[in-house]
């Protein structure tokens, strides 16, 4: 029953977003709004399918879980609201999760810099973080981004109260032009200064996907992960975490 109505959820969210058949003459109160005004606002939608849940090298779940988002920008600010729900509780960890992020970013030529902040809900744990990070990203072969997040939330309430510095690289191939099917590559190297950690470490991560459009606005992104930790973060009196193999797909729609 949990599964199903998660999954109901889920394409209910990207249904609204991306919206039911329609007549092409049909106008949206909202969408003629923002064009009369001339307001230029994007919204998007994404829901992810994974068989097992890993953060910044952290198996937080290792059931399959659910991970619906959706996000709202304009004028360089973003507001994202995400979540991971696990389908079958088969485990202990309790890792259902609300994120709520509210971002500012900005270009500078081939230099792009971001702040924002991130506040974690786990709802089946009575817990929660919130966390700051800045990032500064360069438009250039690999588009190479390095971002910095400091935690401050109170271990006591469910805080991590750390730091988690990445440096993450990504390169897409182009597979077939006339449907526009591409390969995603992307990986990154995390390092891990007592974010829920009592010494130091951090994680390397490896991905490949394929996007597919399926639509103008919709897509399918099949995808394979691996994660590797090192350091503390593997250490079985710390960390206690690793490698880990996991896949996943996801539908998203934007505007």
């Amino acid at each position: 029953m949990k599964l199903k109505s998660e999954i109901l959820i889920s394409v209910c969210m990207t249904a609204l977003f991306c919206g039911l058949p329609a007549k092409a003459e049909s106008k949206t109160i909202f969408g003629d709004y923002l064009k009369e005004n001339a307001v230029e606002v994007e919204l998007s939608a994404r829901t992810d399918f994974y068989s097992k849940y890993i953060w910044r090298g952290f198996r937080l779940d290792d059931d399959y879980v659910l991970q619906p988002g959706v996000s709202v920008g304009g004028y360089g600010f973003e507001v994202n609201v995400w979540g991971s729900f696990d389908t079958a509780q088969n485990d202990a960890l309790g890792s259902d999760e609300v994120d709520t992020t509210v971002s500012y970013s900005r270009d500078f030529d081939a230099v792009s810099l971001s702040v924002g902040h991130v506040y974690y809900d786990f709802p089946s744990a009575g817990t929660f973080s919130k966390e700051f990070f800045l990032g500064v990203g360069y438009d250039t072969l690999l588009a190479p981004s390095f971002t910095w997040y400091h935690d401050y939330g109170r271990e006591s309430q469910g805080g991590g109260h750390g730091d988690y510095m990445v440096l993450a690289l990504g390169h897409t191939l182009t597979l077939n032009e006339e449907y526009g099917i591409t390969l995603d590559l992307s990986g990154h190297v995390g390092y891990n200064q007592r974010l829920f950690i009592k010494g130091k470490g951090g994680d390397v991560a490896l991905g490949a996907g394929l996007t597919v459009p399926l639509t103008e606005t919709l897509s399918l992104s099949p995808s394979l992960n691996y994660s590797l930790p090192y350091g503390d973060m593997e250490d079985s009196s710390d960390g206690n975490q690793d490698d880990e193999f996991y896949w996943g797909a996801g539908v998203s729609c934007r505007f």
